[in-house]
Order: structure tokens, then C-alpha cells, then sequence
């Protein structure tokens, strides 16, 4: 690989793949028209199916799209159970609206893989619904029985072979009741579910139509940057009005909460504008605060504030009569989102209406804090989610939408609002940090005997949800402890909600992360202490038929386990169960014994998630996820000093490049079980995996993120 090459290089090898792109169709995001009413050339038996007379099939969607397939995956749903001509296929994203919630929560949000699952029977039967309408319609005017014509391809067939195109029916359709309970099709019967598609949203991104929330252009719009206080509870004591008035271009200095805004002509003055500020902050509620502080904080409440979560059996009486125990710590830290674009938003807000354009994963809240904020009702509040780039759950809350629509009421105009990138990480909700305490015991013969798993972890649903913490314990903290799948008689969970003196927010698998990580770490060293293979180890105590027991299974199949490695190298696993889904990883590595570096050579995935949907984007989920978590597991960690973010940017904050990544190999199971999710599943297990493939070369074990490979150079 060329880790040379330039940026110039790089556009300039790219020119051919772009021109390619631009003429392979089109893929329109927004129309801020939908939610009017339906016009008279339109068939819309429900909010997420539009066609019309000149045979264009609209999928409109509400789940945000973040780069993961997911449109496709869902028009690819829609379109099979209507036996629509996937040519004429389109998918545009919806204004913020009731029909796009989740159909649990009741919010419109993107996160915790949902977009297909969760509505995986809604949205076949709203395929099916419609065709069931375009048969009966055409049926009628043939004055035959529905029952003798056949859908296919975007047409109906009349038993003696004549046809006629969904756009032609479009009218007779429409005065149609639609059916509640349509016929879905047998797995058997999919033309276009589990087929492979090119990506609908492909093309505009490589030829650049795409239009991100950071692109948006409204007219009369003014540009905004907001200076937040880096240190908990500081707020400006004095600043320098004149001199940011003096830089061209600026317009307005509007002091608000414990923030201070510049807004402008253009980015640049305001930019400008920003550093001639020169704010005097007050010394905030925790100046002291730095990376040991922090774990201290957790510490604390690890051993003095602990609930128990979940118990089951006697976990300390079996504990005292094994014959093998451990007793073990492990930390985690702040873990940044580090989307490529930062956070932005432009708001319009008027005496009547409100208008919002965002790269946002949450509609829901955002529609929530503008109601709030303007007093109107949520039907005048009209949210356009743009295209996103990046979001991982960082882009869930509200903040930069409420910093625009207070300064677009303060300039009566449209405003956008611009993060840099030291903003997106002084001001991100991060991953929560955690401690972690073990105790384990297991008889001579290896089998587990009691298992105590003791969690302090900032709370994410304080401020994001504090309704769904119950009796003191947030859910989101403990996933994949308290849904253990290896059967242990004597169980306990116990957990310390920590109020935390930085922000947290939802990170893609949340609580998985370091739960996974924590437990298959554990078991690992349980069947190596009890002298058995890791994989058999695992498999025998899961249930069989199982979903997980199924996928380990697979993953043994596919890399030819045996338990051996190719000299010099070590190979580990892991297995996770979450978001409906049931992912096993391989990871196999080398150690520079004097460096201490760490060489990934070969991740293999395996991922249970029922019916796959759209195979081509679950493949490239699982690359992505593995991707991501071996940067977390190697390098990733945000550091806190006086009171404040210390780490300001990548220079500071190190991502994983393309020449560490390894090759990457995605197994997908021909499932029986449920649909699952895809987007998260494929993150936990990877960290682990590759902790338990650096034990099995080196014989050194990793409680820690990310690795300390000093403990590797060999003394």
C-alpha cells in the first residue's frame, strides 16, 4: 500500500471512479414538499410509498441515513413484497413526521440498529398492501378475479396475458381501501431481498451532488459560531466585544446562557470574529479535573455506591467453595465519535414556523427542544434531515439545532451554525468511561461456578432519557452483562450510576463495548486456566440452537478451527449477542517483541441477524465495525486536563489508518432465527477478540483500553 500518496494524487486517481458514478443515476434526499397533500397522479396507500403515473415508486424513509445501506435496505423490503421494477425505484428522506417513529419508543431517532428491524413486518406490509390494491384495481377494470392476475415487475398480468403498469393504476388504486393484514410472501419467494443491489445512495456521494447539513444554503442565512465554556460549570466573565465587531464580515455578538456567539457574513469573519473574543472564563466547578481524577470519581463509586442489577443464585456462597477464582479490575475510557463532518445546524425561525436543516439522528428530540424553545406546536416546526457524515449516535442530541434557533430569533433571519473541530471534540458526548470489578470461581474441572460483575459507568440516559432509568439503574450501562449467555447458575450484576462531570452520549453499541470486551476476556482466561480450547470452552456452555451457539459455530466452520496458529502469530475470539443479533469474531496477530507493536493480520466475522436483507451493506457494517473497534481497542482514548478536554484534535487524538488494517472476512448465516440488527452488533466483540489473540502469543493479558503495548516489549 502507498501511505504517500498526496491529496492531489488521491483526486486525481479518483477523476475516472467519479465520472463513472455521476452517470449511474441519481439519488434525491429531500423534499420538503412531502407531508402536502396527495396529489391526484399519486398512489400513496401509506407515508413511506409514493408512485405516480409516469411509473417513478418513491420510498420515502425517516431513518437518517449514515453511510450504512439502510435506505436501500428498506426500498429493497418495500420493493419485493410489491413486485415493484427495482429501475424504477427512488428513495428520498422524509420531513420529521409521526409515521416514521420508532414503533416502541415513539420517537423518530436513528441509533441501536432499529431502521429495518424494529418495522421489518411494517414495512413488508406496506409493500404488500399496495400490491394487493394495484392487482384488485386492475382486476376490476378486467372484471376478473384478483386471484387470476398476477403481480410483476411494476405490472399486473390478466390470466390471458394481457398487462397493465402500476402507473396506470395509479387513479382506480387510490379510491381503494388498504388492506390491514396483506398476504407476505415465504421466504422462498424474494426476488430482490438477499439479492445484491448498488447502493441508491452511492452515486450522489462520489460525484459530489450529495448535500450534507454543513452544505446547506438558505437564503439570507448568516453564519454562526458559538464559543462553549471548556471547563463544567465556567461561564464567560468578560470578552472583548469592539474588537470582534472590528473584523469584516462580522455582524453581531449575542452573549447567551454560558455561551458567546459570533455571528457573520460568511464562516471565515466569523472564525475570525471568534479569536478576537478573548474570553475571560470563571473557574468552573471542577478545575482540577484530569484523567486520574476521573477513574477516581469511578472508582469511588464502584466500591461505595453499587445496586444490584440482577442477581440470580447464591454467587457468594459458590464462590466460597471453588476451587479456581478471579479477582480483577479493568478500565475504560472517553471514547470521541470523531465523524468526519462536525456538527452543524441552520434554523429559520419565524412568528409562525419553524425550520430546521440538520445532519441529525435524532427528530424526534430535535423537534422536542424546538417546541420548547418557540412555543409552537410540533406541526409548525418542520425538520429536514440532510445527508450525514458520520454519526455513530454522536448526532442524537440537540445542540447545535437550539444554539441556531436562538440566534435565528436574536438576528430575525436564518442562521447556521458551524463546529469547528475542536468544538466537535471539546463539546462531543462521549462514550462513557467505566471500571469494572470481577470476581469468578469455577471447580478443577473448569466448570463456572459463580460470576459477580461489579460496573460504575457515567449514565448516558441522564441526560439523554432519564425516564427509562429505573430504581437508580441505567440499562444502557450494563448491556451485555445482564443478558450473559453462557449460563451461569450463580449470577450477580451490580451497578454505580455516576453523574458525569463530562458529557456522554450514545456510542455505537453503548454498554456492549466494554461489557463485551470485560466478559470474553474472562471466559478466555477461564478455559485457558482450565486447560480448554477457547471455542469449545464457549460452546459449551451455550445453549445449542441458540443464536449465538449457532454463530460461534459458524465462525469455527469457516476458519478451520483448531485451536492452533501459524507460527509467530496468535488467534483469539469473542461473541456477542445484541440488537437482535449475534456476531462471532476471529482476530489473529503478531507482536514486535521489542517495540511492543501490535500487527493485525486477519479479522474474520461472523454475523447471525436472521433474514439478510441487503448483504452487500451488512458486509460492509461488519468491515466498518471492525475497522472502528480495532482503532479503539489500539489508540483511541480522550485525555482531561485542568478542567477541560485536553485532546483538541486528531493530531492529539489518533484514529487507525489503512495500512494497519488487516484483511477482513464477512460470514454471513443463513439463518432461522428472527430479524436482527446490523449496524452496531459488529463492534463489540472485535476488541476482545484481538486481546485474546495477543495473549495467545505473548501470554500477556490486557484489562485496559486502548492496549499499553509497552507491556509487550519482552525484558
Amino acid at each position: 500500500m502507498d501511505t504517500t500518496m498526496s491529496r492531489r494524487d488521491f483526486i486525481q486517481r479518483s477523476s475516472l471512479a467519479i465520472a463513472v458514478a455521476a452517470s449511474s443515476g441519481g439519488f434525491s434526499l429531500l423534499n420538503p414538499k412531502h407531508g402536502a397533500a396527495q396529489q391526484a397522479s399519486t398512489f400513496s396507500p401509506h407515508a413511506f410509498l409514493e408512485i405516480a403515473q409516469d411509473e417513478t415508486i418513491t420510498i420515502w424513509v425517516g431513518q437518517t441515513n449514515l453511510g450504512q445501506g439502510t435506505h436501500t435496505g428498506i426500498a429493497m423490503i418495500i420493493a419485493d413484497e410489491l413486485e415493484a421494477d427495482w429501475q424504477h425505484i427512488q428513495v428520498k428522506m422524509a420531513l420529521a413526521g409521526d409515521p416514521f417513529k420508532h414503533p416502541q419508543y415513539g420517537f423518530q431517532f436513528t441509533g441501536g440498529s432499529t431502521s429495518i428491524y424494529p418495522r421489518w413486518e411494517l414495512f413488508r406490509t406496506v409493500g404488500a398492501a399496495a400490491k394487493e390494491m394495484l392487482v384488485t384495481a386492475a382486476a376490476n377494470g378486467w372484471n376478473v378475479s384478483p386471484e387470476q392476475c398476477q403481480a410483476k415487475a411494476g405490472k399486473v398480468m390478466h390470466p390471458n396475458g394481457r398487462t397493465v403498469s402500476y402507473g396506470q393504476l395509479v387513479s382506480t388504486a387510490s379510491a381503494l381501501t388498504t388492506p390491514e393484514k396483506p398476504r407476505l410472501k415465504d421466504k422462498k419467494e424474494y426476488t430482490i431481498i438477499g439479492s445484491t443491489k448498488e447502493r441508491l445512495d452511492i452515486p450522489a456521494k462520489v460525484s459530489g451532488q450529495a448535500k450534507f447539513g454543513i452544505d446547506t444554503t438558505i437564503p439570507g442565512m448568516c453564519i454562526a459560531t458559538v464559543v462553549r465554556p471548556q471547563v463544567k460549570g465556567a461561564s464567560p466573565i468578560s470578552f472583548d466585544e469592539n474588537a470582534a465587531m472590528a473584523v469584516k464580515g462580522v455582524l453581531k455578538v449575542i452573549p447567551f446562557q454560558e455561551k458567546v456567539a459570533i455571528c457573520a457574513e460568511n464562516t471565515f469573519a466569523a472564525l475570525k470574529g471568534r479569536e478576537k473574543l478573548n474570553i475571560t472564563w470563571s473557574e468552573g466547578t471542577m478545575p482540577d479535573l484530569d484523567d486520574e481524577k476521573l477513574y477516581q470519581i469511578l472508582e469511588n463509586h464502584l466500591d461505595n455506591k453499587c445496586l444490584v442489577a440482577h442477581k440470580h443464585g447464591d454467587p457468594e456462597a459458590a464462590l466460597a467453595k471453588a476451587e479456581i477464582t478471579f479477582d480483577l479490575r479493568y478500565r475504560f475510557p472517553y471514547v470521541s465519535h470523531a465523524t468526519l463532518e462536525p456538527m452543524n445546524c441552520t434554523a429559520h425561525v419565524e412568528a409562525d414556523k419553524c425550520r430546521i436543516w440538520a445532519p441529525t439522528q435524532g427528530q424526534s428530540f430535535m423537534q422536542m427542544a424546538a417546541a420548547q424553545l418557540t412555543g409552537l406546536p410540533p406541526e409548525k416546526i418542520e425538520i429536514a434531515t440532510t445527508w450525514v457524515g458520520g454519526g455513530f449516535g454522536g448526532k442524537s442530541p440537540p445542540d447545535a439545532a437550539i444554539d441556531a434557533m436562538v440566534l435565528s430569533k436574536a438576528m430575525n433571519r436564518p442562521v447556521k451554525v458551524m463546529w469547528t473541530r475542536e468544538d466537535d471534540f471539546a463539546a462531543d458526548g462521549f462514550r462513557p468511561g467505566s471500571v469494572h470489578k470481577l470476581r469468578a470461581g469455577m471447580d478443577k474441572e473448569g466448570k463456572p461456578l459463580a460470576w459477580i460483575h461489579k460496573n460504575a459507568c457515567d449514565s448516558v440516559m441522564l441526560t439523554m432519557g432519564p425516564q427509562f432509568i429505573k430504581d437508580g439503574i441505567d440499562d444502557t450501562s450494563i448491556q451485555g452483562v445482564v443478558d450473559n449467555f453462557y449460563g451461569f447458575e450463580n449470577f450477580q450484576v451490580d451497578y454505580a450510576l455516576t453523574s458525569p462531570p463530562v458529557r456522554v452520549g450514545f456510542w455505537r453499541s453503548v454498554g456492549y463495548t466494554f461489557n463485551t470486551y470485560v466478559t470474553e476476556t474472562l471466559i478466555d482466561e477461564m478455559a485457558f486456566t482450565a486447560k480448554k480450547d477457547p471455542v469449545l470452552y464457549r460452546l459449551s456452555l451455550m445453549e445449542k440452537g441458540s443464536r449465538q451457539h449457532d454463530v460461534l459455530s459458524l465462525l469455527a466452520e469457516k476458519i478451520n478451527w483448531d485451536g492452533t496458529s501459524h507460527e509467530g502469530r496468535g488467534r483469539g475470539v469473542a461473541v456477542v449477542n445484541c440488537f437482535g443479533s449475534a456476531v462471532a469474531i476471529m482476530a489473529e496477530v503478531s507482536v514486535d517483541r521489542k517495540s511492543g507493536k501490535i500487527k493485525l493480520h486477519r479479522i474474520v466475522s461472523a454475523i447471525d441477524c436472521g433474514p439478510a436483507v441487503y448483504p452487500d451493506a451488512i458486509t460492509a457494517q461488519m468491515e466498518g465495525g471492525a475497522i472502528m473497534a480495532s482503532s479503539v481497542a489500539l489508540y483511541e482514548k480522550i485525555h482531561f486536563k485542568n478542567g477541560a478536554v485536553a485532546t483538541t484534535n486528531f493530531d492529539e487524538y489518533r484514529l487507525i489508518t489503512m495500512s494497519d488494517i488487516p484483511k477482513i472476512e464477512v460470514h454471513i448465516a443463513d439463518s432461522r432465527h428472527p430479524i436482527g440488527g446490523v449496524g452496531e452488533p459488529g463492534v463489540p466483540a472485535v476488541a476482545p477478540a484481538i486481546a485474546n489473540a495477543v495473549f495467545a502469543v505473548t501470554g500477556v493479558r490486557f484489562r485496559e483500553l486502548p492496549f499499553d503495548t509497552a507491556k509487550l516489549v519482552a525484558t
